[in-house]
């Protein structure tokens, strides 16, 4: 089954020709990734990029703050994003900015934080409940489970053909924020979206596999560390780990291999764990927290999030606070919990 034109959703039918009038006018666009990047972000750009390309447009991706993960890097399109932030980009050599799976300015760039409106046009494309809709134009899209997602959808409205290169980066970004199909509010629109991507990009499995299987030993050693730090609060049904920079320091562990959101995920797996939380100071003052719930409903940890500075999902959120210390992190987390989930 092939995915039906008619599931599009509603807002993005109304925003797609918005949209492309806009891509249309200008002849140079800039992309990004959002500050520590996950496959949504890069794979959303890099398929947005070939799309453009299409349209006869020049784009441009930039990493934005962070490297990208040397996991990502068999992404079709990633040997072409430039090693530039925010920062270091002259807007006058840009007529668009596309601004995608960013809640934020914060999340466009934490070095080099952009005031909006910017001296170009912008475009929000985006899925989190937590967007403030800071651009020129915004869709954001509650319904879609990826940025992935809501581009697939766009495509099809604007005509765009699928290639192999395209479908990749659209798989790898959907099947990532899903968690593998799995999250809220993942449906049967997703899974014939999938389905039509894997016809076009057979050799999805090897994508899947590389990005699953590219630890490091860094990676390892910070997971042990992390893991044994575990405390438990709210009646058990809120576990935590907490490690500093110190921590990291002795180890020789770099901060991007000192993955919070690994952590998160493998502390709700616990039965009756219903909210793994991982507190990392990532560099001296700066406190990376992420946030991962089994039952989102009950649990929405995009509340948590917000309530300490950040965003996200129901199912996951992240923030990142400065100016505190990690046991007074611990306590506003610990506080927050019980004060919006009643624990």
């Amino acid at each position: 089954m092939q995915f039906d034109a008619r599931e599009i959703s509603p807002l993005i039918r109304e925003k797609a020709p918005l949209i492309l009038a806009e891509i249309k006018k200008a002849r140079s666009i800039l992309l990004h990734c959002h500050p520590s990047p996950d496959p949504d972000s890069v794979g959303s750009a890099l398929a947005m990029k070939f799309a453009l390309e299409q349209l006869g447009k020049k784009a441009t991706v930039i990493r934005g703050d962070s490297e990208i993960p040397q996991a990502f890097m068999h992404f079709p399109g990633a040997g072409e994003i430039v090693k530039k932030n925010f920062g270091e980009v002259d807007l006058k050599e840009f007529d668009l900015f596309l601004i995608q799976d960013t809640a934020s300015p914060e999340m466009v760039s934490r070095k080099f934080l952009p005031t909006f409106p910017l001296a170009i046009k912008t475009i929000v494309i985006d899925h989190h409940a937590t967007n403030a809709s800071y651009a020129d134009i915004n869709l954001v899209d509650l319904s879609s489970p990826a940025t992935a997602f809501i581009i697939f959808q766009l495509f099809k409205e604007w005509g765009i053909e699928i290639t192999p290169d395209i479908a990749a980066d659209l798989f790898i970004g959907i099947y990532s924020d899903t968690g593998g199909l799995k999250y809220h509010p993942t449906d049967h629109r997703v899974f014939m979206a999938m389905a039509d991507l894997v016809k076009v990009f057979p050799d999805f499995g090897k994508m899947v596999f590389t990005i699953e299987n590219s630890e490091t030993k860094d990676n390892l050693y910070f997971q042990a560390m992390a893991l044994g730090s575990i405390e438990l609060s709210c009646g058990d049904n809120l576990a935590m780990t907490v490690v500093s920079n110190a921590d990291l320091l002795k180890k020789g562990i770099n901060k991007e291999s000192a993955r919070g959101d690994v952590i998160a995920n493998m502390l709700k797996s616990v039965i009756g764990w219903n909210i793994g939380v991982s507190i990392v100071e990532i560099e001296p003052d700066k406190i990376k927290m992420n946030f991962r719930t089994r039952d989102a409903d009950k649990f929405d940890v995009s509340k948590l999030a917000a309530a300490v500075g950040g965003g996200g999902h129901r199912a996951a959120a992240a923030a990142v606070v400065s100016g505190i210390s990690l046991s007074d992190a611990k306590a506003l987390v610990v506080a927050k919990a019980k004060e919006l989930y009643n624990l």
